[in-house]
């Protein structure tokens, strides 16, 4: 076969993951917003995991996944009790940096693994590398605290220039130009980022940069490089800041906007009307994705952030398990394994739905385990 059909085909694989079922996220480096560990998900069926290993695994990262990881942990402990898991939600940043240290034994992350990190790897996974394994995908949200205002459309030159203390007020010109029905107030704009190194930020940065027609002048990356603004940690310290303070605006996952009933801003993108983040608009733009692997394992994607398909909702990541094709430690290798076989199982994946998350689709889940199963 050749190598464009199998892009097309893996690429259309992706499409069917972002469609199979709702994909509201948890934030990158920020609290759960489930109300508990287990989560309605806890009662999905555990009784066909294989379990290795024993003593106890320890991993950190993405907090996209900190609702699915304790659902998935409770499960697997409630199965394989001589395995403790212990999976911290420190941010995808936080977790590629203790998991290229050699601390953790998988990492969580909304971003896939830059060339350097790859690089870096390789002292850590003797004879291998760091890989990419996709488990869920979702909408970050764009919410916004205007008085009188709930139905806001933006653009991302428009976005770009807000989170670069360009535009600073809400009644401005081109706020204005978006928006010809809307009681658009004279009122300061408080744009808020992360302060913490986040994937989410990575990917709505990437965003900027490509579909701002080159009003985002900074470099994409976990690490804030706008101008000006205001920080605060986690999608829950942003989400706050904007629920509690006037003119504010942000950016973080959609269950953040829907826990918090904060108004999100609907995006033009260029098609015939601006797109609302939902779920369903988000697996539009990702079913565009393609793959960006650098290696024969490692299975990253690239999304389309500038896409102008109908209905499509651009801002949106894809999040990531994190471990060594080769190289891992002997002593945690076979409880990783089982660990994350069942994760990418039909019945890890079942676990999900009553989280809001999206389940693999069989397509790229097969294509997990058997990676999973080549790790040594």
């Amino acid at each position: 076969m050749k190598l464009q059909r199998k892009n097309r085909v893996r690429a259309l694989a992706v499409g069917a993951l972002a469609v199979s079922g709702a994909l509201a996220l948890t934030a990158c480096g920020s609290d759960n917003t489930s109300g508990g560990s287990g989560g309605s998900g806890s009662s999905a069926k555990a009784a066909n995991i294989k379990c290795e290993g024993k003593g106890k695994l320890l991993a950190s990262g993405s907090s996209a996944q900190k609702n699915a990881m304790d659902v998935w942990v409770q499960n697997y402990s409630g199965a394989c009790q001589g395995t403790e898991i212990n999976y911290q939600p420190t941010g995808s940043g936080a977790g590629v940096t203790t998991f290229l240290q050699g601390q953790t034994a998988f990492a969580g992350s909304d971003s896939a693994l830059k060339p350097e990190e790859i690089t870096k790897s390789k002292a850590l996974c003797k004879g291998g590398q760091a890989i990419d394994l996709p488990m869920v995908g979702g909408p970050i949200a764009v919410g916004y605290n205007v008085p009188g205002v709930d139905n806001l459309v933006l653009d991302a030159p428009t976005l770009a220039k807000i989170f670069d203390s360009q535009i600073t007020n809400w009644n401005d010109a081109a706020i204005k130009k978006l928006n010809p029905g809307a009681k658009l107030p004279d009122l300061k704009i408080q744009a808020f980022h992360r302060s913490d190194d986040s994937g989410t930020t990575d990917n709505f940065t990437k965003y900027l940069k490509a579909a701002s027609g080159g009003a985002w002048k900074h470099e994409p990356g976990k690490k804030w490089e706008g101008t000006g603004g205001q920080a605060a940690s986690g999608s829950a310290g942003v989400s706050s800041q904007v629920k509690q303070t006037s003119g504010a605006i942000s950016y973080f996952e959609l269950s953040y906007a829907t826990s918090g009933k904060i108004p999100t801003v609907k995006i033009n993108t260029g098609a015939k009307a601006p797109v609302e983040a939902t779920v369903g608009n988000a697996s539009k733009a990702i079913s565009e994705a393609q793959p960006a692997g650098q290696g024969a394992n490692d299975l990253a994607l690239k999304l389309n952030y500038a896409t102008k398909a109908e209905g499509a909702y651009p801002i949106t990541l894809v999040t990531y398990e994190i471990a060594c094709d080769k190289g891992n430690k002997a002593e945690t290798l076979p409880a990783t394994k089982s660990f994350l076989t069942y994760v990418s199982s039909k019945d890890g994946q079942d676990a999900l739905a009553a989280l809001g998350y999206a389940p693999l689709p069989t397509e790229i889940a097969d294509k997990v385990r058997k990676t999973v199963a080549t790790l040594s």
